[in-house]
């Protein structure tokens, strides 16, 4: 939208007239690397507009433009009216906030990046109606909603026109809700299923990654149809958050264990060398040593690849202030370091398992140091050697 209207995009260690922060807040951590943020540009550039965006920008307005150095402060629906904004700000002027009750952001607007020569991430899905009690993101994105299949394909053919893209990864704030119009409301003839096999009969365009899906979501259906896919990679990341059901109860999860169980069965015994990703949270309120342990014992024995560990933190609003037994925050970061430490041995399991096994590789176009990486079909990443004529490009590789 900016570069529609004249502007050019610069990396963040250039000088630049507007540095825009699109914020997360799913962590405090996330909060105070904003703050950061502001104070870097304001020592680097003190005349340049620094405009804040994203959940947090959403969450907590006020907050934010008490911070020195801000001028703008943008919530969901507003970010998209950015080129509006900018042309009424003055540097110097009071901080400018324009926000909205979330109830009120009911638009879908479509996305995807260009800035990697190889891979691509495209949102189909905003928004979710999930309770679950330590988040904070129904209140920042609203409600679920979502593309409909026809842009879905159209942007997707934009992509493909570019003719460098080779990996287009499908994301959303809960992907596998898809199917409800950007009113919120569902269009029971579009699914997340249907979307999936209307893409996968694309031309243009190798391969496909699922982000990110809600294990009540990630029907069988899919999973068998991915297992036959022509484009689709053998690759799921699953959250689990929790591997004790008085805990996954306590979070307001849609599951239990046991179907998540039954969820990585159904894959690995139609693909077994599928890539399964796993997010699980630690230190949650009331979690004592046993349900620690249950969550360890039971990640310990799934057949998946690595994890994603976030230590619990307390997020304002949410029902989980109101649980009980508060977990002091070292045995948070001790229990982090111990998923963290068996989500490298199960990588190691995974990729030991599959040595000496061909799979495709797309390369990217980063040389590190005279170094390449890219990533197999089923997420091993793989290092070797910097070679011009393999950036972007899809190698047949033996895993060593």
């Amino acid at each position: 939208m900016l570069e529609a209207e004249g502007f050019e995009k610069r990396e963040f260690e250039d000088l630049a007239d507007v540095y825009v922060i699109n914020t997360c807040s799913v962590t405090d951590n996330a909060d105070k690397e904003c703050r950061q943020l502001v104070r870097r540009i304001g020592r680097k550039a003190p005349q340049s507009l620094v405009v804040i965006t994203g959940c947090y920008a959403q969450l907590k307005p006020k907050e934010i433009s008490e911070i020195p150095g801000v001028d703008l402060v943008l919530g969901a629906a507003e970010k998209f009216n950015i080129a509006d904004h900018l042309k009424e700000l003055t540097k110097g002027d009071s901080t400018k906030i324009s926000s909205c009750d979330i109830e009120q952001v009911s638009g879908f607007n479509s996305a995807f990046s260009l800035n990697d020569r190889t891979r691509t991430f495209l949102k189909v899905q905003d928004g979710c109606d999930y309770t679950c009690s330590f988040c904070t993101i129904p209140k920042a994105r609203g409600k679920s909603r979502s593309s409909n299949i026809q842009s879905v394909l159209e942007n997707i053919q934009k992509i493909a026109d570019t003719g460098n893209v080779k990996e287009v990864v499908l994301t959303g704030v809960n992907l596998g809700d898809f199917g409800k119009g950007p009113d919120g409301m569902k269009k029971s003839e579009e699914a997340f299923y249907d979307l999936i096999q209307q893409i996968d009969n694309m031309e243009g365009v190798d391969r496909y990654r699922i982000s990110s899906i809600e294990p009540n979501l990630l029907t069988p259906d899919i999973i068998r149809f991915v297992a036959g896919s022509k484009h689709f990679m053998p690759h799921f990341h699953i959250p689990l958050q929790s591997g004790s059901n008085k805990i996954l109860g306590l979070m307001r999860r849609r599951y239990q264990r046991e179907l998540y169980l039954e969820r990585v069965a159904e894959i690995k015994s139609l693909m077994p060398d599928c890539g399964i990703g796993v997010d699980v949270i630690v230190g949650f309120p009331s979690e004592t040593d046993e349900n620690f342990k249950e969550t360890f014992d039971f990640i310990h024995q799934l057949d998946v690849s690595y994890l994603h560990v976030f230590t619990y933190s307390e997020r304002p609003g949410t029902p989980a202030l109101d649980i009980e037994g508060v977990v002091p925050v070292h045995v948070r970061h001790e229990r982090n370091k111990v998923l963290r430490n068996l989500s490298y041995k199960k990588m190691q399991y995974f990729i030991e398992g599959q040595k000496g096994k061909q799979r495709t590789v797309l390369f990217e176009d980063h040389n590190k140091n005279g170094m390449m990486e890219g990533y197999t079909d089923n997420y091993i990443r793989v290092n070797t050697p910097f070679r011009e004529e393999w950036t972007g490009q899809l190698i047949d590789w033996t895993i060593q």
